[in-house]
């Protein structure tokens, strides 16, 4: 029985650009989850309307 095992080289540039695009792929799928999540809950919590503030300058009596 010959077994030939497979020997695998990552030279450093390989290796950084490999571990450069697992980061992009992480945040490009937190940043595109995020987006959705915001989507959802602006369509289901619609902001209420905008009323004018209360000025509250007069002293407690």
């Amino acid at each position: 029985m010959n077994l030939n095992p497979i020997l695998l080289y990552v030279d450093p540039g390989s290796g950084s650009y490999l571990v450069q695009v697992i980061i992009a792929a992480v945040l490009g799928a937190l940043f595109y989850f995020k987006n959705l999540w915001l989507q959802i809950k602006v369509f289901f919590f619609r902001p209420k309307k905008n009323e004018p503030p209360v000025k509250n300058d007069a002293p407690n009596d």
